[in-house]
């Protein structure tokens, strides 16, 4: 390249930058300008990126991983399939995937996105999307995004639907389908973990019955090779197909010359079979000190942000940033997660009946996977998401629906009322009765 290269007379108004990087430097620059001048986002016309206005929903956000949602784990390929030119297109959630990229496949905006988790605030749905899982996108005539639903399984769906130019509404779709009987027998060999995942017991219901025993056994102590274990269980289906529904309704641990029992009684506790409870009592509340109540639970409540009618499946303490947050009972961390607008939150299941959720924390200070005891600290509360202030918003979900957490009937260290003595009796022979009757005199325990 000739070296004495100057500028035409047209262009000597740009030399004060370009000629002190070099000829070539001078080039590069002027070809990223043109590059940046031309270069036009790929959005149809008419979507609904260019018809509503911006969010405050932060791309990383939006961005909710469904591979255990692990952030350092490589994201799948969405665009491997074209486009469906359809206005009603599907997508099965694969290992990997995002709802972010799904979106900018099906040439849907982000901003859109942005809309549909403010309406997923108070459900959070689409923070456990898991493979198998079918998103369905119905397209208006300007192939705007009007409606949206997730199916969870034949049992469980939920519809995103729109209701203005920049918000959407939700509606959960339950069918209740058939629950099945099934009674699962074996001998425990090696560790009862095992042997119940070999008998085809789920790891949940496992941990489940290893969380009912805790006070009263030590499964790595003392179980030994041939101890026996019984456990009847419903599962839901629909249409024949199994939805992932499963209640355990009794359990036996037969070892040696004694016995351990469970069973679920119809306020949602296990007793054992004088009527003990087998479930430490629950905290009311999930901090130690007194904080008043800025909002209730209320299932027609007008947000305070957006103003419109959205259910509160709640209750919002006002605290400062910084506050120890605790469990309210023992139980199991099943999710960790960060929403846009629920902020930084921990759920916890308690047994198959009982779940509590804590919204909006600043730090968090356990694992999924982890289990936790009453009054453990578990995180410090914050004004993480769409928040008015610093709060911590707390849900008590029993049967997997929001209850008032200030009033329901919550676990007890107390045994079956007089009055429902009877009624638990019939209940405990008619699982025992299915069971069948365990082999030599065992005491019970």
């Amino acid at each position: 390249m000739d070296m004495d290269w100057k500028p035409p007379r047209s262009r000597r108004r740009n030399r004060t930058w370009i000629l002190p990087l070099g000829a070539m430097g001078g080039l590069l620059i002027l070809a990223f300008l043109v590059i940046t001048l031309f270069r036009q986002p790929n959005t149809p016309q008419g979507s609904a990126a260019a018809q509503t206005p911006a969010l405050t929903c932060s791309a990383t956000t939006a961005e909710i991983s469904t591979s255990d949602h692990d952030p350092g784990e490589k994201q799948g390929d969405t665009d491997s399939a074209p486009l469906q030119p359809d206005p009603v297109l599907t997508h099965e959630i694969a290992s990997g995937d995002s709802l972010s990229a799904i979106f900018d496949r099906f040439e849907i905006s982000q901003n859109t996105l942005c809309q549909i988790m403010a309406a997923d605030e108070s459900l959070l749905a689409l923070d456990i999307l898991r493979p198998g899982n079918l998103l369905t996108f119905t397209l208006d005539e300007t192939r705007r995004l009007a409606k949206m639903e997730l199916f969870i399984h034949p049992g469980k769906q939920v519809i995103y639907h729109r209701i203005d130019e920049t918000s959407f509404d939700y509606e959960e779709v339950a069918i209740p389908g058939e629950w099945r009987q099934q009674v699962i027998s074996d001998a425990i060999h090696g560790n009862f973990y095992n042997s119940a995942i070999a008998s085809g017991l789920t790891d949940q219901e496992a941990v489940i019955i290893t969380d009912l025993f805790k006070e009263q056994l030590n499964f790595g102590r003392d179980i030994r090779a041939g101890d026996r274990f019984q456990v009847v269980r419903n599962q839901q289906f629909v249409d024949d197909k199994f939805t992932g529904g499963s209640r355990i309704e009794g359990v036996r641990i037969i070892r040696r010359h004694r016995l351990h029992s469970a069973f679920l009684f119809e306020d949602g506790n296990y007793y054992d079979e004088k009527g003990e409870s087998l479930a430490r009592a629950f905290l009311r509340y999930p901090f130690k000190s007194r904080y008043r109540v800025s909002s209730h639970f209320n299932r027609t409540r007008r947000h305070p942000i957006t103003r419109r009618i959205a259910p509160h499946n709640g209750v919002d303490f006002p605290m400062p940033v910084g506050t120890p947050i605790v469990a309210t009972g023992d139980g199991r961390v099943t999710r960790v997660e960060k929403h846009p607008f629920a902020g930084r939150y921990v759920e916890i299941s308690h047994g198959s009946q009982y779940t509590t959720r804590y919204l909006h924390l600043h730090r968090i200070y356990v694992k999924r996977g982890q289990a936790v005891q009453r009054g453990q600290r578990i995180a410090l509360s914050g004004n993480s998401g769409r928040s008015t202030g610093p709060h911590l918003h707390f849900e008590l979900h029993i049967n997997d629906r929001p209850v008032n957490p200030l009033t329901a009937e919550i676990p007890t260290l107390v045994s079956i009322p007089k009055n429902k003595r009877q009624k638990f009796r019939e209940r405990v022979a008619e699982i025992v009765a299915v069971m069948g009757e365990p082999e030599g005199k065992l005491a019970a325990r």
